[in-house]
């Protein structure tokens, strides 16, 4: 049985991929910082599944956290074949308004979190020459956002580390892509006025925001892809961008 794990699922696209993958039989490991009640509901909803899942609570921008859950993971599971880095935060407002503590923040949940968790897990994967690591990114990280600069610049970023950590590692065995979403409905886009929503959804050429279960089922398909894709950051948004 093969074992996934996925940070910042306590919500969203996270959750929905924890439970997606439960559904197919892997073994999941959870990751939330802010919500724990969401996680702990998460853990007994995937528990019905007939699979295996580990719970963590903490800061996946912190090394220290990020490497005692995946030794823990391994030494449960005996592997993680798959790895989603989906931890993230957004900010909406006039770049003039952002302080360097937004910048920090933003930046250490959206792009530290992949390094930590990608530099903890890489070692394990090199040994066994096998696994797959996806990077939740979104179409701003290739268009740019207005009023979502900060947001922006660390999903470009997330796209870059994804390129060139896929051609280090691929003589290894280990395949490295990213899922660039467009609008899907979560909580992070709850912030947006209804009389918005329309707006971008008349933008949207398949005429409708995803759901978070449809996000998670490209994620899964992604881990299922042929091994000689990699290095990609595949766009997701209903033709929009």
């Amino acid at each position: 049985m093969k074992t996934a794990l996925i940070t910042g699922s306590s919500r969203g696209i996270g959750r929905a991929a924890a439970l997606c993958f439960a559904a197919n039989g892997w073994n999941v490991v959870i990751h939330g910082f802010h919500h724990p009640e969401h996680l702990r509901s998460l853990e007994e909803a995937i528990c019905k599944q007939d699979v295996s899942c580990l719970s963590f609570t903490g800061d996946i921008s912190d090394p220290g956290f990020t490497g005692e859950m995946v030794r823990s993971a391994i030494s449960h599971f005996g592997a993680i074949d798959c790895l989603v880095n989906n931890a993230g935060i957004s900010q909406v407002g006039l770049f003039t308004d952002t302080t360097v503590k937004d910048w920090h923040e933003i930046l250490n949940t959206n792009l530290l979190s992949a390094f930590s968790a990608c530099h903890s897990v890489l070692p394990h994967m090199i040994s066994r020459h096998s696994g797959k690591i996806i990077n939740i990114s979104s179409i701003w990280g290739e268009a740019g956002a207005s009023c979502e600069v900060l947001y922006s610049a660390s999903k470009g970023g997330i796209n870059a580390f994804t390129k060139a950590l896929a051609k280090e590692v691929a003589p290894s065995g280990i395949q490295v892509n990213a899922i660039a979403f467009g609008m899907i409905d979560t909580d992070m886009n709850q912030e947006f006025s209804e009389e918005d929503r329309q707006m971008i959804r008349e933008e949207i050429p398949a005429d409708y925001i995803a759901s978070p279960k449809e996000a998670a089922l490209m994620i899964y398909h992604t881990a299922l892809a042929p091994s000689y894709m990699t290095g990609q950051v595949i766009t997701f948004s209903g033709g929009w961008y």
